[in-house]
């Protein structure tokens, strides 16, 4: 089981960027959560196997999407937590 934190900055807010990682974790099977945070980044918490976790991170800071993946990414910081318990769905805030 891995969680992290991860931190987007750049195009990603107003462009469906939420949307498209909430689809991405649902379809991993992640638990967790993504939101906007005010001064224009966006914030996502992910919590599954490493390998998914992994993947979902790769995902989000990839500089450029071959997923469609709304927006674009100019900067990014990954946070690795200790996991806890949490429901299994993954929500956008």
């Amino acid at each position: 089981m891995k969680r992290v934190k991860i931190t987007v900055g750049g195009r990603v807010q107003g462009v469906g960027f939420r949307w498209w990682v909430s689809r991405h974790a649902e379809h991993l099977a992640l638990a967790g959560y993504v939101e906007n945070l005010p001064d224009g980044r966006v914030e996502a918490v992910a919590q599954g196997p490493a390998d998914d976790v992994d993947r979902f991170v790769t995902l989000l800071t990839e500089p450029d999407s071959a997923t469609g993946r709304p927006g674009y990414v100019r900067s990014h910081h990954v946070l690795h937590e200790t996991p806890v318990a949490m429901p299994r769905r993954f929500g956008v805030r």
